[in-house]
């Protein structure tokens, strides 16, 4: 995940690696990445974010996706 502060609202962007290969993997890849966010309970206020899918995000639990995206998002929000 990479963010920078920002004034304003919260912007979000998935993207997914070249290691990951086929179009179809990709896209599926974002996808799962995309409903983790959506289903988060707290979202953060005033970043700039992007998720990067690797070739784990294929075969890991999306439970897993959302815990990682959780921990992700405190680290980056610590006062």
């Amino acid at each position: 995940m990479l963010w920078c502060p920002r004034p304003g609202a919260t912007r979000v962007a998935f993207a997914a690696s070249r290691q990951i290969r086929g179009a179809v993997s990709r896209n599926r890849a974002k996808r799962r990445l995309r409903e983790a966010y959506r289903r988060l309970e707290t979202r953060p206020g005033r970043l700039d974010l992007v998720f990067v899918a690797r070739p784990s995000t294929l075969v890991v639990q999306a439970g897993a996706i959302a815990r990682e995206m959780e921990q992700a998002l405190v680290v980056v929000t610590r006062p």
